[in-house]
């Protein structure tokens, strides 16, 4: 006899989203990864802030066709007796099948290969400049042509997180360790742990990484209350130190932009020296290890230390540009509090992203990111696609009434040191009391 079909609410699936207690609904279908959210190759922090609810829609844009039959063994015999789809859900899922359809996941194009040629000869002539040149001026531009390598390293780390770059997954890894850690000095490990918090929780300020900048930015006026970051697991302070920086921050961001790969250093080590579980840890330190030889050498190569700092600040501030654009699409864009909801998965995607203007001769700047909408609604499309399906987003956007924004490379600029700005004016009210920080009172004091 076939046995009977056993169902629960919406709300009793809410009761389970804690950790060692995590079910998710994927079509109507309730599957327990409690067990499962630490082995995730995205890492657990997806699964913890979807549990609870339906994430058919960010399954779907993560998951291949073939990550489907590994679900049945998730699955604990419940089905979502209140299931329902919206019609921008429906919309979504069938451009999702159709572009699978058309093999658009599949087809890489040539983009990789010419980016790599990019990498490998900027870093041979920037190399060339340091060791065979004694021109300062030689040397100046060999630092930002490093810079420019940096860049183009990154975009190619974001894309092989997202996909499947190389002919295999053992070539996929050696590009992520090579173009990341070796090259960059970033573990491709700590990128894939932050950027898929951030496409799952995207513009949320307590959930969404990439919004989490205290004391130096604040994007909102709703961080000034001190809410918890759930991604980092600690209390972002707005005290009268925060409150300092972030009266200034509409000025200080280009010249912090101009360092921020220091933070990305940082925090690659903090993660891989803490006691989370990270995969491949002691190979993500040997690729850090092999930056860590190569850089500080090739700098040591020039004749004395003026050209050194100057090699050092001209690749930090021609990378700075890849900073300041991971910002320019999200800082403008409406933000809110609290965990990402399935329900309103490309709502809150179209919500929450800034697109860039451009002509496609101009793609190879961008790396893909001018297309923030496509790539947040299709993370695992090859960016050579992006262009090609930007009218079908559009157009689905038109049809629901969701917006779908965008703006010229300058226009994203203003926009963004606005908000900044608009955030900074906000914290100089000085008739809301903050927390004292008392280190900064103490460097304050006088007498």
């Amino acid at each position: 006899m076939t046995e009977s079909k056993r169902y629960i609410t919406s709300e009793e699936l809410k009761n389970h989203k804690k950790p060692g207690d995590l079910w998710i609904s994927i079509q109507g279908k309730v599957y327990d990864v409690s067990e499962w959210v630490n082995n995730h190759p995205g890492g657990e922090h997806p699964l913890l802030n979807l549990a609870g609810q339906d994430a058919t829609d960010a399954f779907v844009a993560f998951h291949p066709g073939s990550a489907w039959k590994y679900l049945d063994k998730f699955f604990n015999g419940f089905y979502l007796e209140d299931y329902s789809i919206s019609d921008t859900s429906k919309d979504y899922r069938k451009l999702v099948y159709e572009f699978s359809k058309m093999g658009l996941f599949d087809k890489k194009g040539h983009t990789v290969f010419f980016t790599m040629c990019s990498i490998i000869i900027l870093f041979a002539v920037s190399v060339y400049g340091v060791l065979c040149c004694e021109n300062t001026l030689v040397h100046l531009i060999s630092g930002g042509l490093m810079g420019f390598l940096w860049i183009q390293s990154g975009w190619l780390g974001h894309d092989s997180g997202h996909y499947q770059i190389m002919l295999t997954p053992g070539l996929n890894r050696f590009a992520q360790v090579l173009t990341g850690n070796c090259l960059a000095g970033i573990s491709i490990e700590w990128w894939k742990w932050n950027h898929n918090s951030h496409h799952i929780a995207c513009n949320s300020l307590d959930y969404d990484p990439d919004l989490q900048h205290m004391p130096f930015f604040a994007v909102s006026s709703k961080l000034f209350s001190s809410i918890t970051s759930y991604f980092y697991d600690r209390k972002m302070n707005f005290d009268s130190f925060a409150r300092f920086l972030v009266s200034n921050q509409h000025f200080t961001f280009y010249p912090v932009m101009c360092f921020a790969r220091i933070n990305l250093w940082g925090q690659s080590f903090a993660l891989l020296l803490s006691d989370r579980k990270v995969p491949n840890r002691i190979q993500e330190f040997l690729g850090l290890l092999v930056f860590w030889i190569w850089y500080p050498l090739l700098v040591s190569c020039l004749p004395n230390w003026g050209e050194r700092l100057m090699f050092v600040i001209a690749s930090f501030t021609i990378c700075g540009i890849q900073h300041v654009q991971f910002c320019l699409n999200h800082f403008s864009s409406s933000v809110y509090v609290g965990p990402p909801k399935g329900n309103d998965w490309f709502e809150k995607q179209t919500n929450g992203t800034l697109g860039i203007n451009c002509s496609s001769w101009m793609d190879w700047f961008h790396g893909g990111l001018q297309f923030q909408v496509e790539h947040h609604l299709f993370p695992r499309l090859p960016r050579c696609h992006l262009r090609k399906i930007s009218p079908f987003v559009k157009e689905l956007c038109k049809k629901h009434g969701l917006p779908y924004d965008c703006a010229s490379f300058w226009e994203a600029n203003v926009m963004t040191i606005r908000t900044l700005k608009n955030a900074a004016l906000q914290a100089r009210d000085f008739t809301k009391p903050v927390p004292t920080n008392l280190v900064w009172e103490a460097v304050n004091t006088h007498g």
